[in-house]
């Protein structure tokens, strides 16, 4: 499953920045000026996982593969881009093409970095952003519920482009619509604002612990669930180390996880999704599944043949794995599982999958 985070925010609130930080590359101009960013980056990230290298050293794998997610930094939104202001509609299709929005919000003085607005206010900034996606999303709806396009969209689309409507235009929450309608129709409605959202404050250095003014007013209002406190800037520092002085770096300032695995952490959790392993001497891989999925869909993860072909699943849990070094161990012992099409795969989940093709 390729999992893609679209970092958005207002112009110079430090998106490129994390971006380059995230991705440990200079891909993503950052400058002091509005829309420095014009064309999305996208940078694809290995999702860190300890326990595949556990995994492939009992296998003797000749390859690791992790499992990837993608960031895409787009180019900054102004007030009235769903009408064309800054780079407007360009930006708003770039952020249909993601599975989470990732918020930046700037939560920093600074002199020497241009603010778009006279103020520094988190609150103002989302709210800002938050309306112009609602904005372009009526105008999405009413297009494609026009009387020549309404016969290009299925009934149930219909339904869940009537009801947004609604919620939008009349300020509901319209996050309720995820317990009425299915999730893959919601998914292909396009909606921006039926996307999952991770917000992230953005803070100076010395706040990145405890966070500042500008992060406790935002959280008081947007809570702390779905909100991480980064400094970009440290992320950036962080990044230009090797293993051992990043780890000395991050315990003298008293970080203990680095704004990837947070974001990432966060984006699992919201999209619902976790992580299952094959493992053999040949290699040792990491596969992202919604949670929940049953064995024949994790197969499909692989390839459609899996999916299709399916008889069973020989299954050992990432624990029973490790204490019994390897497959033969694990069926010796009683701990390797033959299971059906039935079976709800579970994250940490060892599998090798029987199939006809």
């Amino acid at each position: 499953m390729s999992l893609k985070c679209g970092i958005v925010g207002l112009p110079n609130v430090g998106k490129s920045t994390l971006f380059n930080a995230l991705t440990n590359s200079n891909k993503a101009q950052a400058a002091n000026f509005p829309f420095c960013t014009i064309d999305p980056n996208v940078g694809i990230v290995a999702v860190p996982d300890d326990r595949l290298y556990r995994l492939a050293k009992i296998s003797k794998s000749k390859k690791v593969i992790n499992t990837t997610i993608s960031f895409v930094d787009i180019a900054g939104l102004v007030k009235g881009a769903s009408k064309g202001e800054g780079l407007g509609n360009k930006f708003l299709s770039h952020i249909r093409e993601v599975d989470a929005i990732i918020h930046m919000i700037r939560c920093f003085d600074s002199s020497d970095i241009q603010n778009v607005n006279s103020t520094v206010d988190p609150v103002r900034d989302l709210e800002i952003i938050e309306t112009e996606m609602a904005l372009a999303d009526i105008e999405s709806i009413q297009k494609r519920l026009e009387k020549n396009n309404k016969k290009n969209v299925d009934e149930s689309t219909i339904k869940i482009l009537e009801n947004a409507l609604d919620c939008i235009s009349k300020d509901k929450d319209i996050s309720a619509l995820k317990n009425q309608f299915d999730k893959k129709l919601l998914n292909q409605s396009g909606l921006l604002s039926l996307k999952p959202k991770i917000f992230v404050c953005n803070v100076d250095e010395k706040s990145v612990q405890k966070g500042n003014k500008y992060s406790k007013t935002f959280t008081s209002k947007f809570g702390q669930e779905n909100t991480l406190i980064i400094s970009a800037d440290i992320e950036n520092q962080i990044n230009e180390l090797d293993i051992s002085e990043k780890k000395n770096y991050m315990e003298m300032i008293g970080l203990e996880s680095t704004g990837l695995n947070k974001l990432i952490q966060k984006a699992y959790n919201i999209l619902g999704l976790e992580t299952y392993f094959t493992s053999g001497s040949e290699e040792t891989r990491a596969w992202t599944i919604q949670v929940n999925s049953t064995a024949p869909e994790a197969a499909g993860e692989i390839h459609s043949d899996f999916e299709k072909g399916f008889i069973r699943a020989e299954t050992v849990s990432y624990n029973d794995f490790i204490i019994n070094e390897g497959w033969v161990n694990s069926k010796t012992n009683g701990k390797m599982r033959l299971e059906g099409k039935d079976y709800i795969v579970k994250d940490g989940d060892v599998l090798n999958f029987r199939f006809n093709t």
